[in-house]
């Protein structure tokens, strides 16, 4: 099959330039937008939250106006280096136009709650430079796209990272194609455990260190984070599974957070090269039955006795709690229930590893932890479990940041999910990349009315939308990684989550679709992509919750 040739030649200058003024405008209009609901809901020079409540579908449209401008903005930054070629142009255009149409219909139903007038809006949409930029997301040069994809004379576009970076991704690609993708099936279908294959062999390659530092026997450089190559791990991993290998790290790069915000000498050096290692296996346990998002709610209960402390209440969707040596659990030391977050304090909670849906170990002195996973819809391998623990002594060297950490464990929490969010998007993309691969080869593959699939513009059309989406949450995931080592960025963390996770529903869905009938058969590695999407727009932050309480509310504020 031979590749169209595009209608509208792509300015390697102008273009970009054009596309980035015309978010720049519709961007004016968001602004305003935020500016107007903080008059609206201030009293007192005190933004009121009750009064936000009741601007809650506007805040959600707005906030995710923010996601999509951002992702192609960097999406084009991307593109103006000089080595770039003109396909990686024409997608980022392509983005570009498809977010300029998304963010003005998100705009209009909400105009009349944040006080836009649809006439402007509709001047903009009829503006030479909207037009210009809406030409690259026609049909026929769309097609053209996806055409070049099916042919294979378009593959995935060149990432950007350095050689050094590039050999890490390589290395683990290689092991999510050669260790992790023969077992992902195996291991969703059966909802079994993860094998120790997979695990010793993620083990040799530092995978559990990519956040700790170099000096606790981690990868991380002791004097600058690098936050991009924990970026391109987990983007791997999850490219060969989400249950069974793209969560891996996540676990011990919080503990390893928590610990370095908050633990004493002595607890970083015991812990960190245990977890770098994988000589132990961690869980994180924050949520209750009652908190969900809403962590200073948090009320397992913590009591002082002589040399330590004793729990009592639950916990639940504790990720990889039966297989892990350590669970680090959030637990309320201060039962005034006033004092909200600032009651509560993290202790490492030290058990044997068991296999299996369910455990229970039993302490010398009579204190009980037992466990019961969850069935799930995907996600499999990993298991989350509701924990009950009852009279359960922690001592007090298992307290974070001992007799100081006592009130601090909300701070430490923070600080070591301060990259899970932008984890979370590279765990996206790469169930997104996984997806669309299999999408490229089934539509080559499959012949209907005596044509390729992929010979079809609807295909075509859908593939180069596809690639268009995978590349700029890469790229947006990237730039905010580097912004974080720099302490920057934390609300371009969220922004990124929420797009690429909501992203991963939609692509998979259509990879899904492109398959037609076997999409939806169990024996398709796409009908597991699809359901392991789904729960990416849920963990490390619900999708109204980090719209509504972080996003919005931060944009706002700051209006």
């Amino acid at each position: 099959m031979q590749a169209n040739t595009l209608t509208m030649p792509v300015d390697s200058t102008s273009s970009l330039d054009s596309a980035k003024k015309i978010l720049e405008s519709v961007n004016n209009f968001v602004s305003l937008g935020l500016r107007n609901l903080k008059v609206t809901c201030t009293v007192n020079q005190r933004l009121e939250a009750k009064l936000l409540d009741d601007y809650q579908f506007a805040s959600y449209q707005l906030a995710f106006c923010a996601a999509e401008i951002s992702a192609a903005s960097y999406f084009l930054d991307y593109c103006k280096d000089g080595s770039k070629n003109s396909n990686q142009r024409a997608f980022a255009l392509l983005f570009a136009g498809d977010t300029f149409q998304s963010v003005i219909e998100r705009l209009k139903t909400a105009s009349h709650d944040i006080g836009i007038d649809s006439e402007a809006l509709r001047t903009i949409e009829n503006s030479p430079e909207a037009k210009a930029l809406l030409l690259k997301t026609q049909p026929k040069a769309v097609s053209a796209l996806g055409s070049g994809i099916v042919d294979g004379t378009i593959g995935r576009l060149p990432s950007g990272l350095d050689d050094e970076k590039e050999l890490v991704r390589e290395s683990f690609s290689r092991f999510a194609d050669e260790v992790v993708a023969p077992l992902a099936e195996k291991i969703h279908r059966e909802d079994r455990d993860i094998p120790d294959e997979i695990i010793e062999a993620a083990a040799q390659l530092g995978c559990f260190g990519t956040c700790i530092p170099e000096r606790f026997g981690g990868l991380q450089p002791d004097k600058e984070s690098d936050s991009v190559s924990m970026i391109v791990v987990t983007e791997e991993l999850s490219r060969g599974s989400l249950g069974a290998a793209g969560s891996l790290i996540t676990r011990p790069e919080i503990a390893a957070r928590a610990l370095m915000a908050g633990g004493t000498e002595r607890q970083q050096q015991i812990w960190l090269p245990k977890l770098a290692s994988g000589e132990i296996l961690c869980a994180i346990s924050i949520t209750e039955p009652n908190t969900g998002s809403d962590v200073a709610a948090v009320s397992l209960k913590a009591t002082a006795e002589e040399n330590g402390w004793i729990l009592n209440g639950s916990k639940t969707w504790c990720t990889f709690a039966g297989r892990s040596e350590l669970i680090v659990t959030l637990a309320r030391t201060n039962q005034d229930k006033s004092l909200g977050h600032k009651g509560l304090s993290m202790f490492l909670i030290e058990k044997p590893a068991f296999s299996g849906h369910q455990f229970s170990h039993c302490q010398a002195g009579g204190g009980k932890l037992s466990g019961k996973s969850i069935a799930t819809l995907g996600y499999r391998g990993m298991h989350s479990f509701d924990l009950f623990f009852e009279d359960y002594f922690v001592p007090d060297e298992n307290l974070v940041g001992e007799n100081e950490g006592i009130g601090q464990g909300f701070y430490y929490t923070m600080a070591g999910f301060s990259g899970g969010r932008i984890q979370t998007a590279a765990r996206a993309t790469g169930l997104m990349q996984a997806a669309f691969d299999k999408a490229v080869t089934y539509s080559v593959e499959r012949k209907v009315f005596e044509k390729s699939l992929g010979d079809f513009q609807l295909t075509q059309i859908k593939l180069a939308k596809m690639l268009a989406t995978i590349t700029a949450c890469r790229q947006f995931s990237y730039a905010v990684a580097d912004l974080l080592d720099k302490g920057q960025g934390q609300m371009e963390a969220s922004l990124v989550k929420l797009l690429s996770c909501r992203a991963a529903e939609w692509l998979t869905r259509e990879a899904m679709q492109i398959h037609g009938g076997m999409g939806y058969a169990e024996e398709s590695a796409v009908s597991r992509y699809f359901v392991d999407a789904r729960v990416l727009s849920i963990f490390e932050g619900a999708e109204e919750v980090l719209a509504l309480k972080v996003v919005a509310r931060e944009l706002i504020e700051k209006a």
